[in-house]
């Protein structure tokens, strides 16, 4: 697998690419693309998991279409900062993931993602049913635009 730091970003990523953020859950992947100056994360809408196959595929003709150049994909740590169950299977998902791309794959701290991205969503008076929908990709949002941030303050 092609692991990167964030940090390695700038160097991988070719110009006029994107950076794509991805939030894994059980039933959906969120996805939030940056710009191409990377430093803005843009919700995208939410891909339905069914088999890793098909998961793949629909990922992968999305990532192609955005023109992405990298992965950052929010890696579930517990409060402890320890890898649990959750990660273990978000690693498995990347190492899978890398056999079918050659997009290198940068992992985040999701810890309080999700929290942080309702909680926006709440400010933003998103309805309840709407919030479910838009949880994963806001999630991915907040997870691609911290490793931006970081990105970004690394370069300057």
């Amino acid at each position: 697998m092609a692991e990167i730091t964030i940090e390695d970003i700038a160097e991988t990523v070719k110009p006029g690419q994107v950076v794509a953020g991805l939030d894994l859950g059980t039933k959906t992947i969120g996805v939030a693309i940056s710009d191409r100056g990377l430093t803005l994360a843009t919700p995208r809408p939410v891909i339905r998991r069914t088999k890793f196959t098909a998961d793949a595929t629909a990922l992968l003709a999305l990532l192609d279409k955005e023109n992405a150049g990298a992965i950052v994909l929010g890696l579930p740590l517990n409060m402890d900062g320890s890898e649990g169950p959750r990660a273990q299977a978000t690693r498995a998902f990347a190492r899978n993931l890398s056999t079918k791309t050659d997009l290198p794959i940068a992992f985040w701290d999701e810890r309080l993602s999700t929290v942080a991205a309702e909680r926006s969503l709440l400010e933003q008076d998103v309805s309840r049913a709407r919030r479910a929908e838009r949880i994963d990709s806001a999630a991915a949002a907040f997870i691609l635009q911290g490793a931006l941030d970081r990105l970004y303050s690394a370069g300057s």
